[in-house]
């Protein structure tokens, strides 16, 4: 029941940090949580007393505010997360046994330490008069003619946090959470970003028309996002923000983290996930061809590389072939990762380039979706954007696997209609609908791409007949 690399930390230090599942029924319930952790307690061993106080006293700094936490670091043997039917501590390997033989628990595996997939290149910016090549290159645009902007719809968001005071953003954060480094929320804490490249990836998702610019896909979706990276105590920062997001309603995951190569350690919270009816959003990672990072290669993640504005796959865009039955391919599809015009924080702009910049557009594209069916489960939601793909003559499946997704046709997919509906009225004044620049304008964020129409059209009817065609990778089944 236990997962691997337990035995060897184990035998390296004595003790090991454990993710554990427990058994459908118990968790589910923030009320329950106490009762729980009271009655698995036991199995996990009580932190070094030094340690916990030198981490209570980083964690204070870091948060920038004291707070009363609900137990001291060095009383706290586990932590439980409801929503997620998970726990989490440190065990010895009497410990270890005695949680193996408890009927409450279901599987053990070790605790991963995710990182943020970093940009690879970014670069000041200026917006540009119309929206980004990434949303034209989707068709997103398309959507919000018909009056589809992501209204109504929450969007979870785990990365460095998010500047709030951004012009970009008021009014895009239906909610926000700081997880200290030791892994507790702190109560009240303003939206406020670590660094950059939480408030770039929230302004890809949701981000407002500013005074020359768009480059939220779903300009009208409020985001969920919790500041849970880097430092400190990260797998109960990830968790906790996690368990915070599905209690937030959110429907869709953007996550922008992983651990290099592949461990199954995080398999029950994604499984957790799509329990909860939330689809998870995970970008690759950066390292290139024959590389990719867990979560984001597990066979149920809606897995994202990187593709720029000539329809070429990133060099830096991971990819990677396993040897399982299910979606043996990972990503699961490439979007726009590459001068990628979105705000960060002190009212300014810069382009990324990144897997990480490409989620994003495939979450934003989810919320579209969501608002068009608010009843989608998360298995509708993943079949409409894989079917909506289409394979470039310019990418290779190896590097794109499905190629490149296309928002109108995932609407029409995931509502069985045959043409987008009219736009209301309204609807123009609600997304920042504005007059087409004078030609010869042209800036990185509004771009067009350089291939011809007609070209990418070729491409989907090469996608068309490539289905036909590649029975080793089966169709793809979803689901936990």
């Amino acid at each position: 029941m236990a997962g691997s690399g337990i035995e060897d930390t184990l035998a390296a230090i004595g003790y090991v940090k454990v993710i554990a599942t427990l058994k459908q029924g118990v968790g589910g319930a923030a009320a329950a949580s106490a009762q729980i952790e009271g009655s698995i307690r036991d199995h996990f061993m009580a932190p070094d007393t030094e340690q916990a106080e030198s981490l209570a006293a980083a964690a204070t700094r870091s948060a920038g505010r004291k707070f009363k936490r609900s137990e001291s670091l060095a009383s706290r043997r586990v932590r439980v997360y409801p929503y997620l039917g998970l726990a989490v501590g440190e065990v010895t390997s009497n410990g270890l046994a005695s949680l193996q033989a408890d009927p409450k628990v279901d599987k053990i595996d070790k605790a991963p330490e995710l990182s943020l997939i970093r940009p690879v290149d970014e670069q000041p910016a200026r917006t540009g008069a119309g929206p980004t090549w990434g949303i034209r290159r989707l068709g997103a645009d398309r959507l919000w003619r018909a009056g589809i902007t992501g209204k109504g719809v929450v969007v979870g968001h785990l990365d460095t946090g998010v500047d709030g005071t951004h012009p970009a953003l008021r009014g895009a954060i239906a909610q926000f959470a700081a997880f200290d480094l030791a892994g507790d929320q702190v109560p009240n804490a303003p939206p406020t970003d670590s660094g950059e490249h939480g408030t770039h990836t929230a302004g890809t998702i949701v981000g407002r028309p500013v005074a020359n610019g768009r480059f939220g896909i779903a300009p009208e979706a409020q985001l969920a996002s919790a500041m849970v990276i880097e430092g400190g105590q990260v797998i109960d920062r990830i968790l906790g923000g996690m368990d915070w997001v599905i209690g937030q309603g959110a429907r869709v995951l953007s996550m922008s983290l992983g651990l290099r190569g592949f461990t199954p350690a995080f398999q029950s919270v994604i499984d957790a996930l799509r329990a909860a009816n939330v689809l998870p959003v995970i970008a690759v990672g950066n390292e290139g061809p024959a590389t990719s990072r867990s979560p984001g290669n597990y066979a149920n993640v809606l897995s994202i590389g990187a593709m720029d504005v000539n329809d070429k796959v990133a060099d830096f865009s991971g990819s990677q072939t396993f040897n399982r039955p299910i979606n043996p391919l990972c990503p699961t599809l490439v979007g726009p990762g590459v001068d990628i015009v979105s705000c960060v924080p002190g009212r300014k702009f810069k382009t990324m380039d990144g897997t990480s910049m490409a989620t994003p557009h495939v979450a934003g594209l989810a919320a579209l979706l969501l608002q068009a069916v608010p009843t989608a489960t998360v298995n509708d939601l993943e079949t409409a954007i894989i079917d909506s793909c289409s394979l470039p003559r310019s990418m290779t499946q190896a590097r794109a696997n499905h190629g490149v997704p296309d928002a109108e046709r995932a609407f029409l997919r995931l509502t069985g209609q045959q043409q987008l509906p009219s736009a209301p009225p309204a609807a123009a004044v609600a997304t920042g609908r504005r007059r087409r620049p004078a030609r010869g304008r042209k800036s990185p964020a509004s771009r067009p791409p350089r291939r011809p129409a007609k070209k990418v059209a070729r491409g989907h009817r090469v996608a068309a007949s490539r289905n036909k065609g590649a029975p080793k990778r089966g169709r793809r089944r979803t689901g936990t």
